[in-house]
């Protein structure tokens, strides 16, 4: 007879008087690893945290820990979100902060956070180097936590779930940020830990998973479906039939025929180089695909085309027919630019309402600080009705689900029609369907003469639009190519 390890009995959560999850019931058997998957804002975060003891909810949540294993009778959930703290405890942090935490050293490193959770939670240090070689880390142990991007960040709390070996182990978003050897070799990790006697619960929509994940799970109408295959999620037939508003159908008035111009770039911290000599010129109308490992260089290289990072200074760097450190200044730049990133995500107002985060793209603003004009306020209200977030405009960006959070600063990044389109990885966190609608909607704008650079890591996730493509590898460029659309869609 099956032993039951978690159940769940008649859970009800409603979130600002909305049904979330009703009259749910749940029982996962030991031995048993499932996936959760569902659509964005189907509630599988909501009812992981329950689980993990981290959110309230009405019902019954029994966790039936083996009290004979020589795991640890804990259930530890990893967050798809990942929110770090300076060495006072605070996590009031700024986006450029990220490329001068040099001079600050305010943040501890990684090789200190894992010497503090290892004491924390009693485990040997040596028990951690072969996780941190599978995953390619190793190199990090120097970086501070602020100098990290979101993939590096999700590696390191990866890092410590699979040295900790709970009982339960909950990853929401497992393959976030992380290169495809990092997914592949992280599947091999789980496959390793679950043999020892984790049971895993991983909350993701990815085909890619461990060969020991045995049970499948989706909300559906508030209610657990449980399989043991997980239903064919077949591409949406579904015709995006809106039409994308006149004012982004303009080309944009492009101020030179070249948007970006390196030559010879080289980005150092301390004795650390990041990026060695970066030879790269995007023409305007342009469409890129940069793409690398987890900490091959893309964030600081595109932090050096935002006007973001302060050694841009130090280099041949030409913007929109500008060198660099010419006169002009950061916010001159960013009228130019259109940017999205998980990093950006992390440090937005999460209390400003959909409709102000929309609208402070048009001042490159976190938040909204002034009143606009009607012409302005009516292509917000364009834009929101064209990604269906007009039911939501005036409720605030932190009450939202993650992937509506996402479509909110998207429409932020496209507000003004912006002559560089920057998207690093754009489609973290919403669903197959919501991925299709904005791709669909890049390639829209991309066809009025709009000049992209997108990052992204899985291919089944890009727009058709792309032509060119440059490779980094550990700060330098690998490969420079046209691309096959066929092979990229």
């Amino acid at each position: 007879m099956k032993e039951s390890f978690v159940s769940i009995e008649n859970l009800d959560l409603k979130y600002q008087q909305k049904s979330v999850l009703t009259d749910l019931n749940w029982i996962i058997n030991k031995g048993e690893n499932y996936v959760l998957y569902g659509e964005s804002g189907s509630g599988k975060t909501a009812l992981a945290k329950i689980i993990a003891g981290l959110q309230n909810a009405i019902g019954d949540v029994k966790i039936n820990f083996n009290a004979k294993s020589h795991l640890p009778e804990a259930v530890l959930f990893v967050e798809s979100w990942y929110q770090f703290k300076n060495l006072e405890g605070v996590a009031n942090f700024y986006y450029q902060q990220r490329y001068t935490s040099q001079q600050a050293k305010d943040t501890l490193t990684v090789h200190a956070e894992l010497i503090h959770y290892g004491k924390e939670k009693g485990l040997h240090f040596d028990q951690v180097e072969p996780i941190l070689e599978a995953l390619n880390f190793s190199a990090f142990a120097s970086s501070q936590l602020i100098e990290l991007s979101s993939g590096e960040h999700k590696k390191l709390q990866l890092v410590k779930a699979l040295w900790l070996k709970p009982q339960l182990l909950i990853i929401d978003q497992p393959y976030t940020g992380l290169d495809a050897a990092s997914r592949k070799n992280l599947n091999v990790l789980l496959d390793e830990v679950s043999a020892d006697g984790v049971q895993l619960l991983l909350i993701c929509n990815d085909a890619e998973l461990p060969t020991s994940i045995n049970r499948f799970a989706e909300i559906v109408n508030e209610q657990i479906a449980i399989s043991n295959s997980k239903a064919v999620q077949l591409v949406s037939n579904k015709k995006h039939t809106k039409e994308i508003p006149d004012f982004l159908k303009e080309s944009p008035a492009f101020s030179s025929d070249n948007v970006v111009k390196m030559v010879n770039v080289n980005i150092s911290y301390g004795e650390k180089q990041v990026l060695k000599n970066i030879k790269w010129e995007v023409k305007a109308g342009e469409k890129w695909l940069l793409q690398g490992h987890n900490g091959s260089g893309k964030s600081t290289l595109l932090s050096l085309i935002n006007g973001d990072h302060p050694q841009s200074y130090a280099n041949e760097l030409y913007l929109f027919g500008n060198r660099r450190g010419s006169g002009e200044s950061i916010w001159e730049i960013k009228q130019h630019i259109g940017l999205i990133s998980p990093e950006f995500h992390w440090y937005f107002d999460a209390n400003a309402t959909v409709w102000q985060s929309i609208a402070s793209g048009f001042y490159d603003t976190v938040g909204l600080f002034q009143q606009l004009p009607y012409t302005k306020s009516a292509q917000v209200d364009e834009l929101t009705a064209y990604f269906g977030l007009t039911k939501s405009k005036n409720e605030l960006l932190s009450t939202l689900p993650l992937g509506k959070q996402r479509l909110v600063l998207l429409a932020r990044t496209i507000i003004k029609n912006p002559e560089l389109l920057i998207l690093d990885e754009p489609c973290q966190g919403l669903d197959q369907d919501q991925t299709e609608h904005f791709n669909h909607l890049v390639d829209e704008l991309c066809s009025n003469g709009m000049t992209l650079i997108y990052v992204g890591h899985f291919e089944s996730q890009l727009p058709t639009c792309l032509e060119k493509r440059i490779l980094l590898e550990k700060g330098e460029v690998k490969v420079v190519e046209s691309l096959n659309i066929e092979i990229l869609s």
